[in-house]
């Protein structure tokens, strides 16, 4: 069950195709719950050139893969894969990719939301904004209330 971090793009719906032709078992998983974050070219009324994500790897990847024991612990899941970009990111670009196989697809869900729900609030990792020739340095993330509790 890996959790990826890396500086480069990706495409998300060929890594998911990938994982499942390599590691998942055909009618094993009644379920399968994915999302894709994309960074997007406006925020709060200002267009968004680009985003620098920065973290450490290795404690960013520490404290995912600690979520995901968590997750596997609270629901029946057969296999997740998260994946996380950090550097330069355009608008367009695919950030986050959380995909979750299980049983049934209540649990696919809750396991999906508590993973992006810790990465968007308490993952160590720290996101400027460029906007020309002002930057920004993001304080929260994008409310997510009233999507559910973790």
């Amino acid at each position: 069950m890996p959790v990826i971090l890396q500086d480069f793009e990706f495409s998300p719906y060929q890594r998911l195709q990938e994982y499942e032709e390599q590691c998942c078992k055909p009618g094993e998983s009644g379920a399968t719950v994915n999302f894709i974050g994309s960074l997007r070219d406006m925020h709060e009324g200002s267009p968004v050139e680009a985003m620098t994500i920065e973290c450490y790897p290795d404690m960013a990847l520490q404290e995912i893969e600690q979520v995901c024991e968590e997750s596997a612990k609270q629901w029946q899941i057969h296999h997740f894969l998260v994946m996380h970009r950090y550097g330069r990111v355009e608008p367009g670009d695919a950030l986050v990719l959380v995909a979750i196989w299980s049983t049934h697809r209540q649990q696919a869900f809750d396991a999906c939301r508590y993973i992006i729900h810790h990465l968007k609030h308490k993952a160590p990792f720290w996101k400027q904004e460029h906007h020309g020739d002002n930057n920004r340095w993001l304080e929260s993330n994008t409310n997510d209330e009233g999507v559910g509790q973790c």
